[in-house]
């Protein structure tokens, strides 16, 4: 054997063989490094094992059993009710989980939420095989194209998002075909439960975290940062019931458009607020221009005969007129450059302040206006914001349209004065009206609900309560005897007034048939607290409407069924004999402004079929002005702006000659 030969391989000695502590691998003690045991069998080593394993053995046989029957008892002998988290747990959990606050409705039902998901992501430089890799992904996301993959995977970009929301068991599909180049973070999704009913209110989030239009976007800073959340003004309910009615008769009468607002008088509070078409929240690809566009606080209009009211209201508060006056509406106004002023129907005779409103007077309240005078008439608006952009929690709020400064002259004052050179939206329509019938007080409307710990807001006066209670009464009778027959809901006492106004086209000349209808009013007058915006753009007559497309027609019945349709969420009843007839004989007043109040052809519970026949009335003393002297005070020319609505800039050689 040489040298670098190996030896014969070391014998691996028995276990039993090695010192008690190397054996169950312990440092060796040092006494039995001292003294040890010479190579041989062991006697001690292996009944000391033994009797350590019985041991071990039977603190683990001991474990088990208590184990065993702990778990026998909690689910056999006194099986363990699980415990459900608490409301505050639950919120914390969901607050951790989102990071945008949900919005709900005055009652708390969810209207926009976010959930947690998983964004699908792609690095296009490590994906070896795209058409391989777009081919796998589409069959396991197939609402991905084909085209739409591949076109991602071969970005020149180091990052692309292929799906910004997907599951866990897609998530799990895609881990398994084991491509390095994709990969997932977590990832928000906004959802809407309620789908269309309130969209224009509430507004959309995209994939891409933006918030667009509504409250999403207004309140976007508030609903990244504060996790209570935001508690609308809006009660679903009326949402709803509102929505389904303007739906029902946009499509009834192939209306472009249409459009419905509702507020609580006392707090400001928007109840409800609809544009139609609308448009889904969760899917802004497929809304269209018109379903994007909101007509309540986007659109402005000529609001027509509506604006009567205020004009009324302006002429008596400021002592310019009483209910008593009255004003030739025998003939036509005429103006300089061959125009007119003309009344749709008219009654031809004398009118008094309550007939001109009844009737829906042009001529009649553009005397009214200039016995105002162009100064005060211009105050009165400023007060009632009809000059400048309404406030509201919405962003993208229009501002009106009107003559400015010199242009404004003596013919504005009476054009504007029934509707007609102005555009304003339906919610400064609204605002002004309810503050008429509210016992005077100007509110601030708002998409947030009141908070009952606080007062209701104060307002601000702009006309005088006695005023404010004449003008509720001529908004009953222009419902009991005008044309604003069928928005009367039996039982809840509407006051209010229908307004029709033509649209213009491009050249600023008024379009034949092509209208805007709308009535606004109050419900109850008697005890005013809610007050509705109806609209329909555009309706078509039918045979029905006796070829008719007035707001008479198609706004006053579609302002009675939301009010029929809305009155029990509200909690109100409608009133009975013979406590109807107390109230009615309450609000009358005669409509030649002295002697008996005429009696109401609209019986309280009777169903308003027809518009009722304008029968004769008193005639009043002709004031000691003659309208003509008001014609020679107009200047040589109609100045201002030729609008209904913005994107269809309104005239016509006869002014204000649309149907009421």
């Amino acid at each position: 054997m040489t040298e670098d030969a190996p030896g014969p391989a070391p014998q691996a000695p028995d276990a039993d063989a090695l010192p008690l502590g190397r054996a169950y691998g312990r440092p060796i003690g040092t006494e039995m490094v001292r003294s040890a045991p010479a190579p041989g069998p062991s006697v001690v080593g292996p009944a000391l094992s033994r009797g350590r394993v019985m041991i071990a053995a039977a603190g683990f046989g001991l474990l088990f059993g208590a184990v065993a029957l702990k778990l026998a008892d909690a689910t056999i002998l006194s099986p363990m009710v699980p415990r459900t988290p608490s409301v505050a747990a639950r919120t914390a959990a969901q607050d951790t989980a989102v990071t945008r606050a949900e919005v709900t409705d005055r009652n708390g039902e969810a209207l926009a939420v976010s959930i947690r998901g998983i964004a699908l992501f792609a690095q296009p430089e490590h994906i070896e095989n795209p058409v391989r890799v777009a081919h796998q992904l589409h069959q396991i996301l197939p609402h991905l194209s084909l085209e739409f993959i591949h076109e991602r995977l071969n970005y020149n970009l180091p990052v692309v998002y292929l799906d910004r929301f997907i599951t866990m068991e897609q998530q799990a599909q895609i881990n398994a075909l084991g491509h390095i180049g994709l990969g997932f973070e977590p990832a928000e999704r906004r959802q809407y439960p309620r789908g269309r009913e309130a969209a224009h209110v509430i507004g959309s989030v995209g994939a891409d975290d933006i918030a667009r239009g509504g409250v999403e976007q207004y309140f976007d800073e508030r609903l990244r940062l504060n996790r209570q959340g935001l508690r609308l003004s809006l009660d679903i309910r009326i949402q709803r019931e509102m929505r389904e009615a303007v739906e029902a008769q946009r499509a009834h009468f192939n209306a472009i458009g249409g459009a419905a607002l509702m507020m609580d008088m006392r707090s400001g509070e928007i109840l409800g607020m609809v544009s139609n078409p609308d448009f889904s929240a969760a899917d802004l690809s497929t809304a269209t221009g018109q379903a994007l566009f909101n007509r309540i606080t986007t659109g402005v209009y000529e609001p027509g005969s509506t604006l009567k009211l205020l004009t009324a209201a302006m002429a008596l508060d400021s002592g310019a007129v009483t209910t008593a006056t009255g004003y030739d509406a025998s003939r036509p106004i005429q103006l300089p450059q061959n125009r007119m002023i003309r009344d749709f129907r008219g009654q031809n005779r004398w009118l008094t302040v309550p007939e001109i409103v009844t009737h829906s007077s042009n001529i009649g309240t553009a005397h009214m206006a200039m016995a105002l005078g162009r100064r005060r008439h211009q105050e009165y608006l400023q007060r009632m914001g009809m000059l400048e952009r309404p406030t509201l929690e919405l962003p993208g709020m229009a501002r009106p349209l009107y003559p400015r400064g010199r242009d404004w002259s003596d013919v504005s004052t009476m054009t504007i004065g029934y509707g007609h050179g102005i555009a304003v939206t339906p919610l400064q329509v609204l605002t002004a009206v309810s503050a008429i019938a509210n016992g005077g007080v100007m509110i601030r409307p708002t998409l947030v609900a009141h908070d009952p710990a606080t007062p209701m807001p104060e307002g601000t006066r702009i006309i005088s309560e006695r005023t404010s209670e004449t003008m509720r009464r001529i908004m009953r009778l222009a419902v009991t005897h005008g044309s604003g027959s069928r928005a009367d809901a039996p039982g809840f006492f509407v006051g209010g007034k229908t307004g029709t106004a033509q649209k213009l086209n491009e050249r600023g000349q008024y379009m034949v048939g092509r209208s805007v209808t709308s009535f606004v009013g109050v419900f109850p007058i008697q005890e005013p607290r809610y007050a509705l915006y109806v609209m329909l753009d555009e309706p078509r007559a039918r045979a029905e409407t006796q070829g008719h497309a007035t707001a008479g027609w198609i706004a006053a019945p579609l302002y009675r069924r939301i009010v029929e349709g809305t009155a029990p969420i509200l909690g109100l009843t409608p009133e009975i004999e013979p406590r109807a007839s107390a109230i009615q004989a309450r609000l009358s007043m005669p409509l030649n402004g002295h002697g008996p109040a005429p009696p109401a052809r609209v019986a309280p519970g009777a169903p308003a079929a027809q518009p009722p026949a304008r029968g004769p009335a008193a005639v009043s003393t002709p004031p000691a002005e003659a309208p003509s002297s008001v014609i020679r005070r107009t200047e040589t020319t109609v100045p201002g702006p030729r609008v209904s609505l913005v994107s269809h800039p309104p005239t016509t050689r006869e002014i204000g000659r649309a149907p009421q």
